[in-house]
């Protein structure tokens, strides 16, 4: 760790800054200009991705620094330059500058478009300066400005009564998450007598903090689960599908991470808490579950893709609650690219199948060929994971693991159907063998990737382990009840579920209630 400041080390700032420049002109300009801005943009965003780029290289060369806080002593302007910020940043980067791309055309000759475009640079610009926050200030001020920047984008048609309804939600869910997290800022600057990061961390790791540090996990824990749209306070997520579709994928694929890197970032002072770990572990798992079996009722393919990203950030929540920090990251990369492509490219494949008037058949496992299905992929992860050193993983990695071959189960039932032609019987199975090696592969490039700036993976206690054979044997029923959901689906006794699962059990029907009355307007002025 270093002190210096040199100005090569501070390159990556003009990632964010150029963005914010394109920003003020779109917002403060006066008129659309819907020729000009667009492609401004786009070159900002493309600017920003090579200074990502440039930056992972000044960390090859000077390894991970700080710099010093340009400010008034503590408070100020400062960088925290490793793994974690540098995978974020081009992550972050990257996605901006495909969703800022695709803008430009999706809203080409919007009356707005000049407006939506700064709006939509100044929110990519305030989640780069989260990721390189060196200081605990500038990390709660671009956390709350994401928030705000994100608020406009989502009412870019406020006339729309359910983008109203969504934005409403989320701006309260959000200003909670805000006030956690200042708590914890004001919490962990009081525990360790800075509001640097990089000495908080350090601080944490050898072990001190006591019950202020622990206090403050728990509301860093509290803030992530509310950014992360976690149960029961996830169905804003699944109802802003009223803003335009750039703002869904920059939505899914990038700010709702920030309660995932909230985690990993603090992932030293989260080891000091145990209690809050487990919680995290039963609430991301509940969610991941939960998400799962509604997302399968939806009929609408954004709204699918809604729920999808609710259980995939419970799962991220529930890998960061085991530990699996290294891991948490890597999921947090691999969704992100997914969900972006799965938004952005969900208007073609509508139109590709709804232009396929003669569909093949539908293979159905029966239980037979889902009981084989689950042995096979079962033995498949075991040979595999004994290949790459199996018995020297930790239970936490063993127990993804496993949970994961359960969705490979799934895809390998549908080849051992009786229905499904050898071709693929034999393409499922070969999925299922890349997918547990892939696994194992990615598990290790990504712990040795972060070795330096992420902690071990802490041996479980028996609370620990609790969590972790009731994780693996509540995803394994689930994985058993989606394989067979085709059986059962449309049985007269599974009517009445499959409805109030397609309404999420009303869970969302509560906030609402809670939320009547409120004006939107408030909310924009707030804001």
């Amino acid at each position: 760790m270093r002190g210096r400041a040199l100005p090569i080390e501070l390159l990556p700032c003009v990632a964010p800054f150029v963005l914010l420049a394109t920003a003020a002109g779109g917002i403060w300009s006066g008129g659309p200009r819907p020729r000009i801005l667009p492609r401004l943009a786009e070159a900002s965003a493309l600017i920003a991705l090579l200074v990502a780029f440039a930056s992972a290289v000044v960390l090859a060369k000077t390894g991970t620094w700080n710099s010093r806080i340009i400010g008034l002593g503590d408070i100020g302007f400062s960088l925290r330059l490793d793994v974690i910020s540098v995978v974020m940043l081009i992550l972050v980067s990257f996605i901006g500058w495909v969703v800022v791309r695709y803008s430009a055309t999706y809203l080409d000759g919007e009356a707005r478009q000049g407006a939506f475009t700064g709006w939509l640079c100044a929110t990519l610009a305030s989640v780069m300066l989260l990721v390189l926050s060196g200081n605990l200030l500038q990390l709660g001020l671009a956390w709350i400005a994401t928030s705000l920047f994100l608020h406009r984008l989502l009412l870019f048609y406020p006339d729309r009564v359910a983008a109203q309804r969504a934005a409403a939600k989320k701006f309260a869910t959000a200003r909670i998450g805000d006030a956690a997290l200042l708590i914890a800022i004001i919490l962990l600057a009081r525990t360790y007598g800075t509001t640097e990061i990089g000495a908080i961390l350090s601080a944490a790791r050898d072990g001190s903090g006591g019950g202020l540090a622990v206090a403050a996990a728990g509301f860093l824990a509290l803030a992530a689960l509310l950014k992360s749209a976690q149960f029961p306070m996830h169905g804003w997520l699944t109802e802003v599908m009223d803003a335009p579709t750039p703002v869904s994928a920059l939505l899914h694929a990038g700010v709702i991470n920030a309660g995932g890197f909230l985690l990993i970032r603090f992932a030293d002072v989260m080891l000091l808490a145990p209690g809050v770990l487990a919680a995290l572990v039963i609430v991301g798992g509940f969610t991941a579950l939960f998400a799962g079996l509604v997302m399968l009722t939806q009929p609408a393919v954004k709204t699918s893709l809604a729920w999808s990203t609710v259980a995939q950030m419970g799962f991220m929540i529930l890998e960061c609650g085991l530990g699996l920090f290294p891991l948490a990251l890597l999921h947090i990369v691999a969704h992100s690219l997914y969900k972006a492509h799965s938004f952005l490219a969900s208007g073609g494949a509508v139109e590709l199948i709804a232009s396929n008037r003669r569909p093949g058949p539908v293979a159905v496992p029966k239980a037979g060929a889902v009981a084989r299905a689950f042995v096979l992929a079962l033995t498949i992860y075991g040979i595999v994971g004994f290949g790459f050193g199996f018995q020297h993983k930790t239970p936490q990695a063993i127990a993804l693991g496993a949970i994961l071959i359960f969705g490979v189960a799934y895809m390998i039932a549908q080849g051992l159907a009786d229905a499904a032609p050898k071709a693929l019987t034999r393409r499922t199975i070969g999925y299922a063998v890349a997918t547990s090696i892939s696994y194992f592969a990615l598990q290790l490039f990504a712990n040795w990737l972060t070795s330096d700036v992420l902690p071990t993976v802490p041996a479980p206690g028996p609370l620990q382990w609790a969590l972790i054979l009731l994780a693996v044997i509540s995803f394994g029923l689930v994985a058993v009840v989606q394989t067979m959901f085709p059986l059962w689906a449309y049985h007269p006794a599974a009517a009445g579920l499959r409805v109030h699962l397609s309404n999420g059990f009303y869970a969302n029907a509560v906030f609402d209630r809670l939320l009547r009355g409120w004006r939107i307007r408030g909310t924009e002025q707030s804001s």
